[in-house]
């Protein structure tokens, strides 16, 4: 009776043993592992309202929205990366970012160093003066002095018409635009849309009626990563064709 017993018992445990080891095998097989989505990391430079811009801790504005949109469409994880504006292309050569994205205009001169998707914004350089300047057009600021953002277009544009001895560089547009309050400068050129909202925030400043230039706004990538260049340019053009480009430019620049 007593090696009867001792056999059920043997025969109990190693049923036990089973079910658990085939359940855990069945819990390993029924749970898949989510794999992590490939990150898209954008250089920007956060203090060009409304392209970029900061709210809170985000960063903000139609470069970050459209940005947001086409990682969306390559099912990609976007990260943002605020830097100086004049070390986005070489952190993008380096292949620090994989992209630039800054409301950056395209011209001949950064061609050499990247390569632009299609263009998907305009951009207006105007110039800033105070109501009370003797500045009444564009022709009136040979022999001023200028402040300008450095690296921006509006500085190699102010440098190659007015001389690079009337031009002062500053790190972004709003220290520009106080050293015009200031008095340390005559005018400041820059983007029309952040200087829309420097003048809105400085009394007594203006901005003439004339534009200076007119350009087109594109990203920039690698020279050397034409999978990703393509990839990015495919999605912003189905993004422009749908109209969401469009939606997310009107939702930050009033059509007047």
């Amino acid at each position: 009776m007593k090696k009867v017993l001792c056999i059920v018992l043997a025969a109990l445990t190693v049923a036990f043993a089973f079910a658990a080891c085939s359940k855990k095998s069945d819990e390993n097989t029924t749970t898949p592992t989510e794999t992590a989505k490939e990150t898209l990391v954008m250089a920007t430079n956060a203090e060009f309202p409304p392209y970029e811009f900061h709210e809170g801790d985000a960063i903000v504005g139609i470069d970050a929205e459209i940005a947001q949109a086409i990682a969306d469409k390559l099912g990609m994880e976007l990260k943002i990366e605020d830097v100086a504006f004049d070390s986005i292309i070489p952190g993008v050569q380096a292949k620090k970012y994989d992209m630039g994205m800054a409301g950056m205009t395209v011209t001949d001169e950064r061609l050499e160093s990247v390569n632009f998707s299609t263009s998907y914004a305009k951009g207006v350089q105007v110039v800033i003066v105070k109501e009370d300047s003797d500045i009444k057009t564009v022709d009136d600021v040979a022999g001023k002095k200028i402040g300008v953002q450095t690296s921006t277009t509006g500085d190699i544009y102010a440098c190659d018409d007015f001389g690079e001895e009337n031009v002062t560089k500053y790190d972004n547009g709003a220290v520009a635009v106080q050293a015009l309050v200031s008095g340390k400068v005559d005018c400041v050129i820059i983007d029309n849309e952040p200087a829309k909202s420097y003048v809105a925030a400085n009394e007594g400043l203006k901005i003439l009626e004339t534009a200076y230039v007119e350009e087109d706004y594109a990203i920039c990538f690698n020279k050397d990563n034409e999978e990703l260049t393509n990839k990015v340019n495919a999605a912003l053009e189905e993004l422009i064709a749908d109209g969401t480009v469009q939606k997310i430019v009107d939702k930050y620049i009033n059509a007047d």
